[in-house]
């Protein structure tokens, strides 16, 4: 069982279009939302998807996001989780999971999701 809320990047780094960035624990969605500019995350249902920013601390934007909720115990990890689909690439993934971590999320080790 996952004790701490944690965030990392899902999908392989490289060239893509699309970056996913998981965020998994009992703060995933409350912290999610300090970040995000667009729906309040915390009144979505479970398993929907919806589109915003997420934003640096002065809120200027960071990324155009889908944002998918998926709320506890019907997630792989039995615990709330956020999927952030950010624009693909190194850059743009780092900074939204560099943002996430600001937030006092804590950086998954290999293998700690599941």
């Amino acid at each position: 069982m996952i004790l701490d809320t944690i965030a990392a990047i899902a999908t392989p780094f490289g060239a893509a279009g699309i970056s996913v960035i998981r965020i998994s624990g009992s703060e995933a969605i409350t912290k999610a939302n300090t970040i995000f500019k667009g729906k309040n995350l915390t009144k979505m249902k479970s398993h929907t998807v919806t589109y915003g920013f997420i934003t640096d601390k002065a809120g200027k934007t960071i990324d155009e996001v889908l944002v998918t909720i998926m709320k506890a115990p019907k997630t792989f990890t039995a615990e709330d989780t956020v999927e952030i689909a950010c624009h693909g690439g190194i850059l743009v993934a780092q900074k939204v999971l560099e943002r996430i971590l600001e937030t006092g999320i804590k950086l998954a080790q290999p293998g700690e999701f599941s």
